[in-house]
């Protein structure tokens, strides 16, 4: 077999990354909406402990990517978890009949891609599938005021000041590690931000992507998917010339970020706890709750997804055969107060 035939057999795969609250979930269930009859499939790497992007995605009712298709990995940050989770789940999805086209694989935020893109050359998967790109999703409108994610106005403040910073802050390496691995750009929220603030954006992006990598400014997870798949990069087999700063480190640790899962009883008001999510972010340095809520006299399930204090909230589907309550995922720097978030969205009076 030729190697050009041994290409076209292999299931080509787009390997979704991006820091926490960049808007991957939301570019994911728009593509599986708008495919045009390709068979898809998802591997959903959460972090925490309740699989909340993977319920937002078997919600989407799409018959080319059916709830079986979608595959959640809650064990940890899936490039810690390579042989462990990400290969049995590859193994779920080759075998599904008919035959999917397309896998889908969005990493948590915390996850580098480079070990990821290094298991495709095991010997148990190589010759069955392949890295069609690496996609980076960005917060356009954080990039836009110099941060990597929305609510990091310390963090900057602290890097201005300290040099020294550079290569000690994992969330910034994270972010680094990604953009080198990265095939394409997805630059998201652009309806947040001004001209002025789109070419900041861009041009913090250009000094450190890899030359010839593009960049695509989206909306709301709009993008026609033929943009991000069908790449036929084979990242794999360039891999090891995308430098990263892990690149001499046998392993990585998350010791950095912790998460609570907070079950809500029933809400009246859903503006009313958006203000509540809004406060537990401002003051119990909350970074990203995303979740389900159920509001009373209302069949429909109420999807929430909030960043640092932007809180957004809509009802997605009616409730299923599964229990009709809440719960939210908040995830915050090691150590942030995660008995005063459940305090303050209960509604307690929390001193200040």
């Amino acid at each position: 077999m030729t190697a050009a035939s041994t290409s076209l057999s292999r299931v080509p795969c787009t390997i979704v990354t991006g820091f926490l609250g960049s808007g991957k979930t939301t570019l994911i269930r728009h593509v599986l909406e708008t495919a045009r009859g390709k068979r898809l499939a998802v591997i959903v790497n959460e972090f925490g402990d309740v699989g909340i992007d993977g319920e937002i995605l078997k919600g989407c009712g799409i018959d080319t990517c059916p709830e079986e298709n979608i595959v959640e990995l809650a064990n940890g940050c899936i490039c810690c978890t390579v042989a462990d989770d990400f290969v049995p789940a590859l193994d779920a999805i080759l075998s599904r009949v008919p035959k999917v086209d397309h896998i889908l694989i969005e990493t948590s935020g915390l996850a580098l891609p480079k070990p990821l893109v290094q298991a495709f050359h095991w010997p148990a998967i190589k010759s069955r599938v392949t890295v069609d790109g690496v996609v980076a999703v960005v917060d356009g409108a954080a990039l836009a005021d110099g941060r990597v994610a929305h609510d990091y106005d310390a963090l900057a403040e602290q890097r201005a000041s300290d040099a020294s910073l550079d290569h000690d802050d994992p969330i910034e390496e994270v972010f680094d590690d990604q953009i080198a691995c990265a095939d394409l750009v997805i630059l998201t929220k652009g309806d947040l931000i001004d001209d002025a603030g789109k070419e900041k954006a861009r041009a913090a992006l250009d000094a450190e992507l890899p030359k010839g990598v593009r960049v695509v400014a989206i909306t709301e997870g709009r993008i026609d998917p033929a943009v991000l798949m069908g790449l036929g990069v084979g990242t794999e087999d360039d891999i090891e010339n995308r430098r990263t700063h892990h690149d001499d480190e046998a392993e990585h640790d998350h010791d950095d970020f912790d998460s609570v899962v907070i079950e809500v009883p029933e809400i009246a008001e859903p503006a009313e706890f958006a203000a509540r999510i809004a406060r537990a972010a401002e003051e119990a340095e909350v970074l990203r709750v995303k979740g389900f809520l159920a509001v009373t006299g209302k069949p429909m399930r109420l999807l929430v997804q909030a960043v640092g204090p932007r809180v957004a909230h809509h009802f997605d589907r009616a409730w299923g055969a599964e229990p009709r309550r809440g719960r939210l995922v908040a995830i915050g720097l090691k150590g942030f107060d995660a008995a005063k978030v459940e305090a303050i969205l209960a509604g307690e009076a929390v001193a200040a």
